[in-house]
């Protein structure tokens, strides 16, 4: 059913549970609308279909018994192709890693298959997940919802684009300084990034692993917190804090400097719907954001070079070459530089923490642009720098402060709004979102 591909994955799951869908059906549908869609060579990199199958088949008798896991035991769902698949191809969206099998799935693929989820198959991404714009001329460039010319975001490129084409419910990606959140607000999605650390890392192929983090992205914030649950292996029943009386800080150092105008459009008729709803709003100046942002080439290229340069070395010619100028930057960063970074950021953290205590979360634009032409990108490399830093500059925000953070769409397409807590606060989190959603409308 047609329906089905533009539902939530939170309200299949409770059809299933009323047994009105079968998992076995709804698994079928959605194979099948990738195999027919014209863009899912650009959106899968492969599928999964015998085990998406037998997953399906166990979670519909589990279903009839009345024995259901999870609210969304039996809800099929994709996986970014830096996830490993137990016997199927995890390749990291390069030609490096080509043919790169596992012998067992992630930590939270395998906790999320043990609740009941479908695994549908694994997603492009940006080549290593080291850009946040999702061009990918290595393996495939999947496009923007709003706009076929342009890129989807990255490097979740493909788990965001499968969700917003209606080829998966919901999608598992990863977050290093953006990968869940600029894809998810650039395909007018919600999309969580979590805690560092809140999430195994094991069997995750890694970019920067002081980084790294593992968050859904889907239609719903009920979706993200159901998602949540499911990969730490618990449940969840969320429900919306009021935001009267919310105190809610708009951040104003750096992340509104250059912000275009549908991004500020979009921004600033969410602050009105949000103070509308009773939240109390205080611009806020956070005068540590500017020299933590000013780390980050030192703390990201270092490290991701580190992982990665004797793989890289070895066949250079493989890689697309923006990516590889970026890995590469890495080997100028001196280790004394690489110590002190770290040994300031956790500073700044401090610092950070205490500027923002007196808020229930931060307000600031996901991205200040909006999603760049494809075709630019690959013939301009001025373009592609410039792009790709304004692209990763907020949400770098959440990274290098280790916040818990999720982004909703706003009245502008492919423009979404962030909210930003305190690390492990991703319950509370998701209960704030959930009214500002409503109030968004």
């Amino acid at each position: 059913m047609k329906i089905w591909s533009n539902m939530t994955a939170a309200d299949l799951g409770r059809a299933i549970e009323k047994g009105r869908i079968n998992p076995v059906e709804l698994t079928e549908h959605f194979l099948d609308a990738i195999a027919h869609h014209p863009l899912s060579a650009r959106i899968y990199a492969r599928t999964t279909e015998t085990r998406a199958r037998g997953e399906a088949m166990a979670a519909a008798g589990r279903a009839k018994a009345g024995l259901r896991r999870h609210p969304l035991d039996g809800v099929p769902l994709s996986w970014k192709d830096l996830i490993d698949t137990a016997g199927i191809a995890t390749e990291a969206g390069s030609a490096l890693l080509k043919g790169r099998t596992p012998t067992s799935d992630a930590a939270v693929l395998a906790t999320a298959t043990l609740q009941g989820a479908v695994c549908l198959g694994k997603t492009h991404m940006s080549e290593l997940a080291f850009s946040g714009l999702g061009l990918n001329p290595v393996t495939a460039t999947p496009p923007c919802i709003n706009d076929a010319m342009a890129v989807a975001g990255g490097s979740s490129s493909g788990a965001a684009i499968a969700v917003a084409q209606g080829l998966a419910p919901a999608a598992i990606g990863s977050d290093t300084g953006g990968s869940v959140r600029i894809p998810a607000a650039w395909n007018d999605l919600v999309g969580l990034k979590t805690t560092h650390r809140r999430l195994p890392l094991t069997g995750i192929v890694p970019l920067c692993e002081n980084f790294d983090t593992v968050g859904p992205l889907a239609r719903s914030v009920e979706d993200c917190a159901l998602l949540l649950a499911l990969l730490e292996g618990r449940t969840a029943d969320p429900k919306p804090l009021t935001l009267t009386g919310l105190r809610l800080a708009v951040l104003e150092t750096v992340v509104l400097d250059d912000l275009r105008d549908r991004p500020a459009r979009g921004f600033d008729d969410a602050v009105i719907h949000l103070g509308r709803a009773g939240a109390t709003l205080t611009r806020l100046q956070t005068p540590e954001l500017p020299e933590a942002l000013g780390l980050a080439g030192v703390l990201f290229t270092a490290e991701a070079y580190g992982i990665w340069s004797k793989i890289i070395e070895a066949a250079p010619d493989k890689m697309f070459p923006r990516i590889l100028e970026r890995f590469r930057t890495g080997a100028a960063v001196k280790a004394i530089d690489f110590v002190a970074g770290w040994r300031r950021l956790r500073e700044l953290r401090q610092s950070f923490a205490a500027t923002t205590a007196g808020y229930d979360a931060l307000l600031l634009p996901t991205s200040p642009i909006l999603p760049p032409n494809a075709d630019r990108l690959m013939t301009d490399p001025e373009y592609y720098v410039s792009e790709n830093l304004l692209a990763l500059r907020n949400t770098r925000v959440g990274n290098l402060m280790d916040l818990c953070v999720l982004t909703l769409p706003t009245s502008q397409l492919s423009c979404g709004v962030s909210l930003m807590c305190p690390p492990g606060q991703e319950e509370r989190l998701l209960r704030i979102g959930l009214a500002a959603e409503r109030a968004l409308g």
